[in-house]
């Protein structure tokens, strides 16, 4: 994996309409590299508008900076070459193309063989079982391994910043502690995570810092540990 520089990536007054229905409404929040961030709220509180907007996918107002140089401007092949990717709610893959067909679309960006040769290797090795489904049609994989393999395609763009749209729907227990595991280790490797999750115990466990949103409002902030104890944030999502 490339070696990421300390970088921040800062929001400032995001807001999304559809139609006349304001979905964010002027949201400011920042997430940084060797860290997890979580973005929690209930169903339709904007959480994935959040992070479409953020990778160009949906039109917004706002600001949205890194390391001071902003890039909303900027469209989704841009951002991706600025070090951010989504890895999507529902995973995304195109279930008729093989494991290794999935993952070199990661890389659609990079024309250097050499240095894609690398980075499957890398994903393989990160995700051994993707290694033993390679020449695997993605659609006959089960569910986690499915999840393994959007990840895996979103890490083959070498991003600095990895945002995750419910990494967790939908998988048995072992095998989302399989997973939360592996974000843990990408934060060693210095990325910065942004995941949106409906496992708020799960999430605030893993995060250095968490926001919880509310109906397009960012409503409250702090580490993952003083909203894990939050009696707010207990009596709304964790009991």
């Amino acid at each position: 994996m490339k070696k990421i520089t300390p970088q921040n990536i800062q929001v400032n007054n995001l807001s999304v309409n559809y139609g006349n229905i304001k979905a964010i409404k002027d949201i400011s929040f920042n997430f940084r590299t060797s860290e997890i961030t979580t973005l929690i709220g209930s169903n339709g509180a904007g959480k994935t508008t959040t992070l479409k907007a953020l990778m160009g996918l949906l039109p917004s107002a706002g600001t949205v900076s890194v390391n001071d140089t902003r890039i909303e401007k900027l469209t989704v092949a841009g951002r991706i070459s600025r070090g951010i990717t989504l890895c999507p709610e529902g995973r995304g893959i195109f279930p008729n193309l093989t494991v290794h067909d999935n993952l070199m679309l990661g890389a659609y960006l990079n024309k250097n063989s050499a240095e894609i040769k690398h980075l499957l290797e890398e994903q393989l090795t990160f995700f051994p079982k993707l290694a033993e489904r390679i020449k695997q049609i993605a659609g006959t994989l089960s569910g986690g391994e499915q999840q393994m393999l959007a990840i895996s395609r979103a890490l083959m763009s070498q991003p600095e910043f990895l945002l995750l749209d419910e990494p967790s729907l939908g998988l048995a227990p072992v095998i989302i502690d399989q997973i939360f595991s592996k974000f843990e280790d990408l934060k060693k490797q210095g990325l910065g995570l942004l995941i949106v999750e409906q496992n708020a115990i799960l999430a605030l466990e893993i995060s250095d810092r968490a926001y919880v949103l509310e109906t397009g409002t960012l409503t409250l902030s702090g580490t993952g540990a003083e909203l894990l104890h939050d009696p707010r944030v207990i009596d709304a999502y964790l009991s």
